[in-house]
């Protein structure tokens, strides 16, 4: 306990005056004493717990000047060099890029989806990869090569193949369901080329010719019903050393008496042909086989 006494001297009387009766207690005392001091002693605890926690933080995510742990912060974009990256929550970037000695991986137990907003937060395009299906969506598709030539272009009226040739080696072909225009079509080196229709017509269109040419083998046209050739403004060339129609009707009349078998073509005026038993003369207005 300090008391204060109030005690007045003077040099030539050493004699004390009146000590006053009043005394002043300054301080805490008793029980809030020792709440103080258990308040401070539960602060100061609470201070080295929180920096202890504090400095294991900074230890187990690696935080340094650089960044944290292997995730660099760079003025340009964040870098991870080594390790892998695992987002719990949507992923906002402007450019993503793999390391130089290795490639991007993109891997997810469900499915991986891409979508391109405008300014307005609306999807223009993106694509979604899943578990059976891949789809795309946008208002043009192009797919270029490494020295920027286009090598296929699609949007809702057509699709482009920038490519110099197109191969399809699926066993049964290419199936199209409407019309096709190309410059040129044919097999492989030591394949068959077959253009069919199972169930309606096959019809090949040009406007200066349409050419059909095998220079190792034959060409075939077999029918069912009737093998039409018609030209309207010119000519019918069969040029070949031999031309032969082994199936031509027979006519029942024509001269007795032919012991060399020879017969010559009639034509009918509606543009049938047939056969008829060669003699001196024509033997074509004998048979009424028109």
């Amino acid at each position: 306990m300090v008391r204060e006494q109030y005690v007045t001297t003077t040099r030539d009387n050493s004699v004390p005056k009146r000590v006053p009766d009043h005394v002043y207690a300054i301080g805490i005392y008793g029980w809030r004493k020792r709440c103080l001091y258990l308040f401070v002693l539960l602060l100061i605890i609470i201070l080295v717990v929180n920096f202890a926690l504090t400095i294991w933080i900074l230890r187990v995510m690696w935080f340094n000047t650089d960044g944290m742990g292997l995730l660099q912060v760079h003025p340009d974009g964040v870098k991870l060099e080594k390790g892998e990256s695992e987002f719990l929550v949507p992923l906002y970037a402007q450019e993503i890029h793999s390391r130089t000695d290795s490639s991007l991986l993109v891997h997810s137990t469900e499915n991986v989806s891409l979508n391109a907003r405008n300014e307005n937060g609306d999807v223009t395009g993106g694509i979604f990869v899943g578990p059976k299906e891949v789809q795309g969506y946008a208002q043009n598709l192009v797919i270029m090569s490494h020295t920027d030539k286009m090598l296929f272009a699609a949007n809702g009226k057509e699709a482009v193949v920038g490519t110099d040739k197109l191969r399809v080696t699926g066993p049964e072909g290419a199936l199209f369901q409407h019309s096709v225009e190309v410059p040129l079509l044919k097999s492989e080196p030591l394949k068959d080329l077959r253009l069919e229709s199972p169930t309606r017509s096959l019809s090949m269109d040009a406007p200066k010719g349409v050419h059909i040419k095998a220079l190792a083998g034959n060409i075939e046209a077999a029918s069912n019903m009737d093998v039409v050739l018609q030209s309207l403004e010119g000519l019918l060339v069969l040029d070949a050393e031999t031309v032969r129609l082994p199936s031509l009707p027979l006519s029942r009349g024509g001269v007795s008496g032919n012991a060399l078998g020879l017969y010559e073509v009639c034509v009918c005026p509606s543009g049938k042909l047939f056969l008829s038993k060669a003699g001196v003369t024509s033997t074509c207005s004998e048979s009424q086989d028109c």
